[in-house]
């Protein structure tokens, strides 16, 4: 083979030039997929590149992100290094800069104010399906599960369209939560349930009272320093953004049909249909039948999309759109939660 020994001019040549950038678009940096062909949910984005900033990357991609959410309802984001909290919290706060930092049910996480601890819960015991905060008289649009330690075995988070729910309810069944919504009743009893004083971050009734009423709750001091809330809220919302249908609501955690058989014999028995720390009614009063409950339970479960966490996942849902259960887990368990973009119930038709 013949050599060609460089000239100097040519070696000259070369060493003026400067080396050429490969540059990449925001949505080349990604990858997105799905963890099961036969469902759209989640779609899955991991990272194209190593060392790709998830925080800095998600600034620029808002359009695209929020598209993708309301698409699909759910967003996994998997092989990303988010190795803290804090990391998580930028993450968020890239895509929504106005986290909520006022959830009254939650207990925050170390430092930060608008980072969550997962809901306290026997972790031997399902949490059913549910859309955040949908028995009050505002909630987060968006929601994001960060998982800092996945358990030894099981504690998935299943999460389900509610589009699909809407579209497969049984249309008489379905016409009527639309048209009657719901009335979520709550008797705030110590030893059972959170306490009113620790829901409400306040130990003055005025305080509580003045709450109720800017949010359109009826209240009611009972004997013995208990107290008692009716909420009436949709069973069914119009999404603002796209127009659809879709069954948002908190029916599996508040109806006596969702109780352990044991427990809710024993509740009965002590406290009366009146009593109980928490029911849920047609929004003109009447009951919700035992069987409906179980069926819309059912279908649930029928269409939910389950996996297993890796730690450093992160899931962010819209919960107008999507609901969200927990699975009963053993071992240590580490989920964080953020909320951001809040809606009012005056806002959505």
């Amino acid at each position: 083979m013949k050599t060609i020994e460089p000239t100097p001019a040519s070696f000259a040549g070369f060493k003026k030039s400067t080396p050429r950038t490969v540059s990449f678009s925001p949505q080349e940096l990604v990858r997105t997929g799905f963890l099961d062909a036969s469902s759209s949910i989640p779609l899955v984005i991991e990272p194209a590149i190593g060392d790709l900033d998830i925080a800095g990357w998600a600034a620029g991609q808002r359009d695209f992100l929020e598209s993708s959410l309301l698409k699909h309802g759910a967003i996994l984001f998997r092989g990303f290094r988010v190795s803290s909290v804090e990391e998580f919290e930028r993450f968020a706060l890239a895509i929504c800069p106005q986290l909520f930092g006022e959830y009254g049910d939650l207990p925050s996480e170390g430092e930060s104010k608008k980072v969550y601890k997962s809901t306290p819960y026997p972790a031997d015991r399902t949490i059913l399906f549910h859309n955040e905060s949908s028995h009050q008289h505002r909630w987060p649009a968006k929601q994001w599960f960060f998982c800092v330690k996945a358990a030894a075995e099981r504690g998935e988070t299943p999460i389900v369209d509610c589009r699909q729910i809407y579209a497969r309810l049984e249309p008489a069944v379905r016409d009527r939560f639309e048209r009657l919504g719901l009335i979520y009743v709550r008797n705030f009893v110590d030893g059972l349930d959170v306490s009113w004083q620790d829901f409400f971050r306040t130990g003055e009734r005025s305080r509580v009272e003045e709450y109720c009423r800017g949010a359109g709750i009826e209240l009611e001091w009972l004997g013995g320093g208990g107290l008692k809330t009716r909420q009436k809220c949709p069973a069914v919302i119009r999404h603002p953004r796209t127009g659809e249908k879709s069954f948002f609501n908190q029916i599996q955690l508040h109806h006596v049909s969702f109780l352990e058989p044991a427990e809710r014999s024993s509740l009965l028995s002590l406290y009366g249909v009146e009593g109980l720390p928490r029911n849920v009614y047609f929004g003109d009063g009447s009951a919700i039948s035992d069987d409906d409950a179980r069926a819309i339970g059912e279908l649930y479960w029928d269409v939910a999309a389950q996996f297993p966490w890796q730690e450093e996942d992160v899931l962010m849902l819209d919960n107008m759109l999507t609901a969200h259960a927990r699975n009963p887990y053993r071992g240590e368990r580490k989920i964080v939660v953020a909320m951001g973009e809040m809606v009012a119930s005056g806002d959505v038709i």
